[in-house]
Protein backbone atom coordinates (compact mmCIF):
# COMPACT_ATOMS: atom_id res chain seq x y z
CA UNK A 1 0.00 0.00 0.00
CA UNK A 2 0.94 3.29 -0.93
CA UNK A 3 0.07 6.73 0.61
CA UNK A 4 0.08 10.22 0.56
CA UNK A 5 -0.68 13.84 2.34
CA UNK A 6 -2.62 16.54 0.09
CA UNK A 7 -4.71 19.63 0.64
CA UNK A 8 -8.00 19.81 0.02
CA UNK A 9 -9.60 22.91 -2.16
CA UNK A 10 -10.37 24.25 0.85
CA UNK A 11 -7.20 23.48 2.74
CA UNK A 12 -8.07 20.77 4.27
CA UNK A 13 -5.48 18.47 5.17
CA UNK A 14 -6.75 14.73 3.55
CA UNK A 15 -4.85 11.59 3.56
CA UNK A 16 -5.21 9.60 0.04
CA UNK A 17 -4.48 5.72 -0.63
CA UNK A 18 -2.85 5.51 -4.38
CA UNK A 19 -4.60 3.15 -6.07
CA UNK A 20 -2.29 3.57 -9.26
CA UNK A 21 -0.44 6.43 -11.42
CA UNK A 22 -4.17 8.19 -12.02
CA UNK A 23 -6.40 7.76 -9.26
CA UNK A 24 -6.18 8.50 -5.41
CA UNK A 25 -8.99 7.07 -2.49
CA UNK A 26 -9.46 10.44 -0.36
CA UNK A 27 -10.07 8.86 3.26
CA UNK A 28 -13.10 10.50 4.72
CA UNK A 29 -12.79 13.95 7.22
CA UNK A 30 -9.72 15.78 7.98
CA UNK A 31 -6.39 13.79 8.27
CA UNK A 32 -2.84 13.37 8.86
CA UNK A 33 -0.68 10.50 8.62
CA UNK A 34 0.94 11.43 11.82
CA UNK A 35 -2.82 11.38 13.35
CA UNK A 36 -3.15 7.80 11.74
CA UNK A 37 -0.33 6.29 13.26
CA UNK A 38 -0.74 6.92 16.24
CA UNK A 39 -4.17 5.85 16.05
CA UNK A 40 -2.93 2.29 14.68
CA UNK A 41 0.07 2.06 17.39
CA UNK A 42 -2.84 2.40 19.72
CA UNK A 43 -4.48 -0.21 18.28
CA UNK A 44 -1.79 -2.34 18.19
CA UNK A 45 -2.21 -2.85 14.51
CA UNK A 46 -0.41 -1.96 11.65
CA UNK A 47 -1.25 1.41 9.58
CA UNK A 48 -2.02 -0.65 6.46
CA UNK A 49 -4.22 -2.75 8.66
CA UNK A 50 -5.75 0.73 10.37
CA UNK A 51 -6.28 2.15 6.87
CA UNK A 52 -8.05 -0.53 5.04
CA UNK A 53 -10.68 -0.32 7.93
CA UNK A 54 -11.01 3.81 7.03
CA UNK A 55 -13.84 5.71 5.02
CA UNK A 56 -13.33 6.54 2.00
CA UNK A 57 -15.07 9.88 0.70
CA UNK A 58 -14.01 10.30 -2.86
CA UNK A 59 -11.94 9.57 -5.95
CA UNK A 60 -9.47 11.89 -7.09
CA UNK A 61 -7.01 12.44 -9.95
CA UNK A 62 -3.57 12.15 -8.72
CA UNK A 63 -2.60 14.46 -12.12
CA UNK A 64 -4.84 17.11 -11.07
CA UNK A 65 -3.59 16.96 -7.43
CA UNK A 66 0.33 17.48 -8.80
CA UNK A 67 -0.54 20.13 -11.21
CA UNK A 68 -2.46 21.94 -8.54
CA UNK A 69 0.46 22.07 -5.74
CA UNK A 70 -1.80 20.60 -3.19
CA UNK A 71 0.60 17.46 -2.43
CA UNK A 72 2.60 17.55 0.24
CA UNK A 73 5.48 15.44 1.98
CA UNK A 74 3.94 12.36 3.23
CA UNK A 75 4.66 12.75 6.32
CA UNK A 76 5.32 15.88 9.01
CA UNK A 77 4.39 16.59 12.93
CA UNK A 78 2.20 19.14 13.64
CA UNK A 79 5.62 21.13 15.47
CA UNK A 80 8.22 20.88 12.68
CA UNK A 81 10.48 21.48 16.17
CA UNK A 82 9.67 17.68 16.65
CA UNK A 83 10.58 16.12 13.08
CA UNK A 84 14.55 15.17 13.12
CA UNK A 85 16.00 15.04 9.89
CA UNK A 86 18.57 12.98 9.72
CA UNK A 87 21.39 10.67 7.13
CA UNK A 88 23.61 8.13 6.97
CA UNK A 89 26.89 7.47 4.01
CA UNK A 90 29.40 5.25 3.05
CA UNK A 91 26.09 2.64 3.41
CA UNK A 92 26.10 1.47 -0.31
CA UNK A 93 28.12 -0.57 -2.91
CA UNK A 94 29.85 1.91 -4.76
CA UNK A 95 29.24 5.00 -2.67
CA UNK A 96 32.76 4.53 -1.42
CA UNK A 97 34.10 5.52 -5.07
CA UNK A 98 32.64 8.57 -5.69
CA UNK A 99 33.70 9.67 -1.87
CA UNK A 100 36.91 8.72 -2.10
CA UNK A 101 37.53 10.66 -5.74
CA UNK A 102 35.98 13.23 -3.85
CA UNK A 103 38.16 13.62 -0.99
CA UNK A 104 41.82 11.65 -2.16
CA UNK A 105 44.61 12.77 -0.94
CA UNK A 106 47.95 11.98 -3.40
CA UNK A 107 49.67 11.27 0.06
CA UNK A 108 47.60 8.91 1.64
CA UNK A 109 47.05 5.43 0.06
CA UNK A 110 43.77 5.08 1.56
CA UNK A 111 41.36 7.69 2.54
CA UNK A 112 39.13 7.80 5.89
CA UNK A 113 36.05 7.71 3.54
CA UNK A 114 37.59 4.64 2.52
CA UNK A 115 38.40 2.74 5.63
CA UNK A 116 34.99 4.02 6.92
CA UNK A 117 33.21 1.78 3.77
CA UNK A 118 35.47 -0.94 4.75
CA UNK A 119 34.24 -1.28 7.87
CA UNK A 120 30.57 -1.63 6.30
CA UNK A 121 31.57 -4.36 4.02
CA UNK A 122 32.99 -6.35 7.18
CA UNK A 123 30.64 -5.80 9.77
CA UNK A 124 27.68 -4.00 8.25
CA UNK A 125 25.20 -6.66 8.05
CA UNK A 126 25.31 -8.30 11.67
CA UNK A 127 23.86 -12.15 12.35
CA UNK A 128 20.25 -11.57 13.35
CA UNK A 129 20.66 -10.40 17.30
CA UNK A 130 23.55 -8.75 16.87
CA UNK A 131 25.00 -5.34 16.87
CA UNK A 132 27.02 -4.23 13.71
CA UNK A 133 29.55 -1.63 13.10
CA UNK A 134 28.06 2.25 13.31
CA UNK A 135 27.71 3.81 9.93
CA UNK A 136 28.62 7.41 9.45
CA UNK A 137 25.63 9.70 10.66
CA UNK A 138 24.75 13.25 10.02
CA UNK A 139 22.00 15.70 10.96
CA UNK A 140 20.23 17.39 8.29
CA UNK A 141 17.55 19.52 10.50
CA UNK A 142 14.21 19.56 11.94
CA UNK A 143 10.72 19.49 9.81
CA UNK A 144 11.23 23.23 8.93
CA UNK A 145 14.16 21.88 5.97
CA UNK A 146 11.46 19.41 4.25
CA UNK A 147 10.46 20.77 0.93
CA UNK A 148 6.77 19.13 -0.63
CA UNK A 149 7.21 17.20 -3.90
CA UNK A 150 6.73 19.47 -6.72
CA UNK A 151 8.37 22.20 -4.51
CA UNK A 152 11.26 24.43 -4.98
CA UNK A 153 14.97 23.13 -3.09
CA UNK A 154 16.48 26.61 -2.52
CA UNK A 155 20.06 26.67 -1.42
CA UNK A 156 21.00 29.23 0.65
CA UNK A 157 23.14 32.01 -1.30
CA UNK A 158 26.68 31.36 0.59
CA UNK A 159 26.60 27.95 -0.44
CA UNK A 160 29.11 26.45 -3.24
CA UNK A 161 27.17 23.33 -4.69
CA UNK A 162 23.69 22.56 -4.89
CA UNK A 163 23.48 18.73 -6.01
CA UNK A 164 21.11 16.06 -5.98
CA UNK A 165 21.18 13.00 -3.40
CA UNK A 166 18.78 10.49 -4.96
CA UNK A 167 17.67 7.38 -2.32
CA UNK A 168 15.53 6.03 0.11
CA UNK A 169 14.58 7.81 3.08
CA UNK A 170 12.83 5.79 6.37
CA UNK A 171 10.07 7.32 7.93
CA UNK A 172 9.58 6.59 12.05
CA UNK A 173 7.23 7.81 14.93
CA UNK A 174 8.20 7.10 18.44
CA UNK A 175 5.35 5.62 20.13
CA UNK A 176 3.84 6.82 23.41
CA UNK A 177 6.56 4.57 25.61
CA UNK A 178 9.62 5.58 23.43
CA UNK A 179 9.56 2.72 21.30
CA UNK A 180 10.46 3.63 17.03
CA UNK A 181 7.70 2.63 14.97
CA UNK A 182 9.07 2.44 11.21
CA UNK A 183 5.69 3.22 9.26
CA UNK A 184 7.33 3.14 5.66
CA UNK A 185 10.01 4.32 3.24
CA UNK A 186 9.81 6.88 0.43
CA UNK A 187 12.08 8.04 -2.30
CA UNK A 188 14.21 11.19 -1.30
CA UNK A 189 16.18 14.12 -2.27
CA UNK A 190 18.74 14.35 0.11
CA UNK A 191 19.90 17.75 -1.36
CA UNK A 192 23.61 18.43 -0.18
CA UNK A 193 26.82 21.02 -0.75
CA UNK A 194 29.17 18.79 -2.60
CA UNK A 195 31.51 21.32 -2.91
CA UNK A 196 32.02 22.39 0.53
CA UNK A 197 32.20 18.69 1.44
CA UNK A 198 34.84 17.82 -1.02
CA UNK A 199 37.24 20.91 0.44
CA UNK A 200 37.73 18.81 3.59
CA UNK A 201 35.48 15.42 4.70
CA UNK A 202 35.09 17.54 8.15
CA UNK A 203 32.57 20.13 6.28
CA UNK A 204 30.45 17.13 5.99
CA UNK A 205 27.90 18.27 8.96
CA UNK A 206 28.38 21.97 7.33
CA UNK A 207 27.28 20.91 3.34
CA UNK A 208 24.15 18.85 4.79
CA UNK A 209 22.31 21.85 6.41
CA UNK A 210 20.37 22.25 3.31
CA UNK A 211 16.66 21.68 2.35
CA UNK A 212 15.50 18.31 1.24
CA UNK A 213 12.64 16.55 -0.27
CA UNK A 214 10.74 13.32 -0.05
CA UNK A 215 7.55 11.34 -1.44
CA UNK A 216 5.98 11.67 -2.91
CA UNK A 217 4.39 8.75 -1.68
CA UNK A 218 5.08 6.77 1.73
CA UNK A 219 5.37 2.75 1.23
CA UNK A 220 4.30 1.23 4.15
CA UNK A 221 5.71 -2.79 4.78
CA UNK A 222 8.78 -3.36 4.43
CA UNK A 223 11.93 -2.40 1.83
CA UNK A 224 12.44 -3.87 -1.23
CA UNK A 225 15.59 -5.97 -0.81
CA UNK A 226 16.78 -4.89 -4.34
CA UNK A 227 15.39 -1.34 -5.60
CA UNK A 228 16.31 -0.01 -9.06
CA UNK A 229 15.70 3.62 -9.73
CA UNK A 230 16.95 6.77 -12.06
CA UNK A 231 17.77 10.09 -11.16
CA UNK A 232 17.35 12.73 -13.92
CA UNK A 233 17.98 16.22 -14.38
CA UNK A 234 16.32 18.24 -16.59
CA UNK A 235 17.57 22.00 -17.74
CA UNK A 236 15.25 24.27 -19.82
CA UNK A 237 13.04 21.02 -20.25
CA UNK A 238 15.60 18.53 -21.97
CA UNK A 239 17.59 16.31 -19.84
CA UNK A 240 21.00 16.88 -19.30
CA UNK A 241 22.15 14.07 -17.41
CA UNK A 242 20.63 10.93 -15.91
CA UNK A 243 21.46 7.69 -14.19
CA UNK A 244 20.19 4.77 -12.73
CA UNK A 245 20.49 4.43 -8.41
CA UNK A 246 20.61 1.07 -6.86
CA UNK A 247 18.78 1.15 -3.16
CA UNK A 248 17.64 -1.92 -1.11
CA UNK A 249 20.00 -4.07 0.80
CA UNK A 250 21.14 -6.29 -2.25
CA UNK A 251 22.62 -2.72 -2.94
CA UNK A 252 23.83 -1.95 0.79
CA UNK A 253 26.84 -2.73 2.98
CA UNK A 254 24.82 -2.00 5.68
CA UNK A 255 21.20 -3.84 6.76
CA UNK A 256 18.69 -1.51 7.61
CA UNK A 257 18.01 -2.84 10.92
CA UNK A 258 21.94 -2.13 12.07
CA UNK A 259 21.12 1.92 10.15
CA UNK A 260 18.08 2.27 12.54
CA UNK A 261 19.92 0.50 15.42
CA UNK A 262 22.69 3.13 15.49
CA UNK A 263 20.13 5.99 15.17
CA UNK A 264 17.77 5.10 17.42
CA UNK A 265 20.19 3.30 20.15
CA UNK A 266 20.22 7.28 21.28
CA UNK A 267 17.76 8.03 23.85
CA UNK A 268 17.20 11.59 22.80
CA UNK A 269 15.97 9.92 19.86
CA UNK A 270 13.10 7.95 21.27
CA UNK A 271 11.11 11.21 22.52
CA UNK A 272 7.51 10.10 22.88
CA UNK A 273 5.51 11.60 19.76
CA UNK A 274 8.71 12.99 17.58
CA UNK A 275 8.67 12.42 13.81
CA UNK A 276 12.29 10.88 12.23
CA UNK A 277 13.44 11.17 8.45
CA UNK A 278 16.02 8.92 8.06
CA UNK A 279 17.93 8.75 5.00
CA UNK A 280 20.06 5.81 4.09
CA UNK A 281 22.52 6.87 1.65
CA UNK A 282 23.39 6.42 -2.28
CA UNK A 283 26.22 5.77 -4.47
CA UNK A 284 25.05 8.22 -7.46
CA UNK A 285 25.34 11.82 -7.71
CA UNK A 286 25.87 13.78 -10.78
CA UNK A 287 28.46 16.22 -9.13
CA UNK A 288 30.51 13.20 -9.41
CA UNK A 289 30.02 13.35 -13.04
CA UNK A 290 30.92 16.98 -13.51
CA UNK A 291 27.94 18.37 -13.41
CA UNK A 292 26.83 21.56 -11.04
CA UNK A 293 23.22 22.27 -10.86
CA UNK A 294 21.75 25.67 -11.86
CA UNK A 295 18.57 27.86 -10.31
CA UNK A 296 15.81 26.47 -12.84
CA UNK A 297 17.36 23.38 -12.97
CA UNK A 298 14.39 20.31 -12.07
CA UNK A 299 15.70 17.30 -10.40
CA UNK A 300 13.54 14.24 -11.16
CA UNK A 301 14.28 10.78 -9.03
CA UNK A 302 12.16 8.04 -9.56
CA UNK A 303 12.06 3.55 -8.57
CA UNK A 304 10.00 0.90 -9.84
CA UNK A 305 7.19 0.47 -6.98
CA UNK A 306 7.36 3.78 -4.97
CA UNK A 307 4.95 5.40 -7.52
CA UNK A 308 5.42 8.73 -9.36
CA UNK A 309 8.49 10.59 -9.70
CA UNK A 310 9.83 12.59 -6.62
CA UNK A 311 9.89 16.24 -8.89
CA UNK A 312 11.97 19.15 -7.24
CA UNK A 313 13.50 22.43 -8.73
CA UNK A 314 16.58 24.28 -7.51
CA UNK A 315 16.50 27.71 -6.18
CA UNK A 316 19.19 29.87 -5.02
CA UNK A 317 17.85 32.03 -1.69
CA UNK A 318 18.74 35.55 -1.21
CA UNK A 319 21.32 36.82 0.79
CA UNK A 320 20.45 37.41 4.39
CA UNK A 321 22.98 39.47 6.34
CA UNK A 322 23.76 37.82 9.90
CA UNK A 323 24.17 39.98 13.20
CA UNK A 324 24.14 38.56 16.89
CA UNK A 325 23.26 41.38 19.36
CA UNK A 326 23.78 41.33 22.66
CA UNK A 327 21.78 41.68 25.66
Amino acid sequence: MRIIQLTDPQGIRRVGIVLDEHAIDLLAGEQTVYRLAQRAIAEGISLAQFLSHQQIAQRVSYAELASAGRILAPLDHPDPAHLLVSGTGLTHLGSADTRDRMHKDEQKAVTDSMRMFRLGIEGGKPPAGQVGVQPEWFYKGDGGCIVPPYGTLCSPSFALDQGEEAEIAGLYLIGPTGIPYRIGFALGNEFSDHVTERQNYLYLAHSKLRPCSFGPELLLGELPQDIRGHCRILRGGQVIWQKPFFSGEQNMCHSIANLEYHHFKYSQFRRPGDVHVHFFGTATLSFADGLSLRAGDEIEIQAEGFGRPLRNRVGIGEEMPITVNAL
